[in-house]
């Protein structure tokens, strides 16, 4: 149940509202793939595309944002259609969602952000693409996500092909397990590249079904155990970008954005931008691809948490 101090900034609409007042199963959507992580009109395509899949699969779908200075749970279409081409979007997380809100402007909300309006709702499951965490060169920057330790602090389940394969995946595990969050593979012993199924890294836990998975959290919550899961799953053989390739396309985007000296917020939208042009587009297929993914493993996920409160 949204809190009493919140009920004047969180718009939830009524699909959403009557799901959740049924204890229905719902999926989190975050906005910032929308608004930042893909051109126009493929953002809403795909944002079209994923809710279709959670409706299908028997939840309902709840994309988050910042419009106009409130916070949405649930967009209309023509919401959505009108912040998919917003072109000053704030990219929002923990510490300037209440900025947003305040300042009356629009924006996309990372995961971080998505996972504190969903647990301010009573949302429990979440999918999203991929998790930020350790940038490379993070003992020089310091750059570390605020996603890593929202997944420590807040408790909703996040599904994800991984974290992005441009981060330092080593360090980002590293960090999780620092915060407590549990990493869970699903039906895979090592921990997907977000654009590839593999890595050189094994997963921390291996489960292999939806219902173990809700079975996992249900104990966590009987234990009283904070924060929230990640989900680690792959992108389908189907879609992939072998691991040794992209490898090949990440060095070079590195060794671009070095050369430029960004910094800060935008090196995930520069690096994620000039591998799709170094991939010819190949890694926007395999994103989207990798999204609907994760959207149906969220939809069964919630259905099996919410079979527990009937």
């Amino acid at each position: 149940m949204t809190p009493d101090t919140l009920r004047s900034l969180i718009d939830i609409h009524p699909t959403v509202a009557e799901a959740l007042a049924a204890s229905r199963p719902l999926v989190a959507l975050e906005s910032t793939i929308i608004t930042h992580g893909m051109p126009y009109p493929q953002n809403i395509e795909m944002a079209q595309a994923v809710e279709d899949i959670i409706t299908e699969g028997g939840a309902t779908p709840a994309l988050i944002a910042v419009v106009d200075g409130c916070i949405k749970v649930g967009l209309s279409d023509e919401e959505r259609s009108a912040l998919g081409q917003t072109k000053d979007a704030r990219k929002t997380s923990r510490a300037d969602l209440a900025f947003a809100v305040s300042s009356g402007g629009s924006a996309g909300t990372t995961v971080a952000a998505t996972m504190m309006v969903a647990e301010w709702v009573g949302i429990k499951v979440f999918a999203t693409g991929g998790i930020g965490g350790v940038h490379q060169g993070a003992s020089e920057s310091f750059d570390v996500s605020a996603d890593l330790m929202e997944l420590g602090r807040t408790g909703v389940i996040v599904v994800a092909a991984g974290a992005k394969a441009i981060l330092d995946i080593p360090k980002t595990l590293e960090v999780l397990e620092t915060q407590g969050v549990p990493v869970v593979g699903y039906q895979t012993d090592v921990m997907p590249a977000f654009w590839s199924r593999t890595s050189d890294l094994p997963i921390p836990l291996r489960i292999d079904s939806a219902q173990e998975i809700a079975a996992f959290q249900q104990t966590r919550d009987q234990m009283g155990v904070d924060g929230g899961m990640l989900v680690a799953n792959p992108i389908p053989a189907a879609d992939e970008i072998p691991q040794a390739e992209m490898q090949g396309y990440i060095a070079q985007a590195q060794a671009d954005l070095e050369r430029l000296n960004i910094k800060g917020k935008e090196v995930t939208p520069y690096l994620l931008g000039r591998i799709l042009e170094l991939t010819d587009g190949k890694s926007l297929t395999s994103n989207i691809a990798l999204v609907k993914n994760n959207a149906r493993l969220a939809t069964e996920i919630a259905i099996e948490m919410a079979k527990a409160l009937t």
